[in-house]
């Protein structure tokens, strides 16, 4: 009888031993930031004057004995989504974006977003400018389409193949009464100071403006100066839909912690004889984790219409601290 406990005592001790056990790691980041602002034709609530960043970052990441990496990340930012409760979201949650990424040296990278995901051609429509159009969007109702992004969407990312070349996938899948769909995009930084990318994609959840999307992109920095340049494509199905939005911007860097940066966006939608045309004007200081802001914006002929409202001027001023 003691032998038979020794040998099952053994046999306990090795497979403890032999199990492996995968220590990984959890970081929190986040941001504070304060800011205030103002439109010439405020058309919102005038207490959102002010306001302050509330957004905070939990992840983590282990890397298992295969080689592969794997990590997930989500982020509270407590309404951000349906904000028709009362005392939070709709849906019961406060989490904004989260995904899962398992990836590795030979098989490229893999991301799995439950809520926040791009498609590879959404990754890429920032325009040079910075979206200025953006801006407007709550006061005008400016859009810039692009292909189909979602919940529960994949991203891959190849294994790198030639230098300075990143080349991903997604995919989307079928959703209620939208057909599933996919993008593409290369991103080429093998030359000291450019970037060049190129992106296409499908949009398949409108149904007023089904069709594919295509970025190209173009920067490059030669000391202190930055140039850049993008057109975002959105050919569409159905009669006097299609969008053309371009964009150019220009940066100096004064020093390390100052910069100065002019860019405008112009949006030629089919079927409308005025464009709408966007421009910025931003300056920051940054000093260890902290950044002073200033930027002054324009919106002009916004929805394409000759409105008094379509046209107005916006300032802004921040202080966002990382941590």
């Amino acid at each position: 009888m003691n032998n038979l406990k020794k040998i099952g005592l053994t046999a306990l001790a090795a497979s403890l031993v032999s199990t492996s056990v995968f220590a990984g790691e959890m970081t929190v980041s986040g941001s504070a930031s304060i800011t205030v602002e103002n439109y010439s034709i405020d058309q919102r609530n005038s207490g959102k004057g002010f306001s302050m960043g509330n957004q905070i970052t939990f992840s983590g990441s282990s890397e298992l004995d295969n080689g592969m990496n794997v990590s997930v990340s989500f982020v509270i930012d407590e309404f951000d989504g349906d904000t028709t409760a009362i005392n939070g979201p709709a849906d019961g949650s406060i989490f904004d974006a989260h995904s899962v990424t398992v990836s590795s040296d030979a098989l490229g990278t893999l991301v799995f977003s439950g809520e926040g995901g791009s498609s590879a051609q959404s990754a890429l429509d920032t325009t040079a400018a910075g979206d200025i159009w953006d801006t407007f969007d709550g006061t005008t109702g400016t859009t810039v389409f692009t292909s189909t992004t979602a919940n529960n969407s994949l991203l891959y990312t190849l294994p790198s193949i030639v230098d300075g070349l990143s080349v991903s996938a997604s995919y989307v899948p079928q959703g209620s009464g939208a057909a599933s769909s996919t993008a593409y995009a290369a991103t080429y930084t093998g030359i000291e100071g450019l970037s060049v990318s190129y992106g296409v994609g499908e949009q398949e959840t409108d149904s007023a403006k089904q069709g594919d999307t295509t970025t190209m992109k173009a920067s490059y920095a030669y000391g202190p100066v930055t140039v850049a340049y993008s057109n975002n494509d959105h050919a569409t199905e159905e009669t006097s839909k299609d969008q053309e939005t371009t964009s150019y911007s220009v940066s100096y860097t004064v020093s390390d912690a100052i910069s100065v940066s002019y860019g405008e966006e112009t949006i030629d939608e089919e079927g409308n004889a005025l464009d709408a045309e966007f421009s910025k004007l931003a300056v920051s200081y940054t000093s260890g984790g902290m950044t002073v802001s200033a930027s002054s914006r324009e919106a002009k002929d916004a929805l394409h219409l000759t409105n008094a409202t379509d046209d107005k001027d916006y300032w802004s001023l921040g202080l966002s601290f990382a941590f």
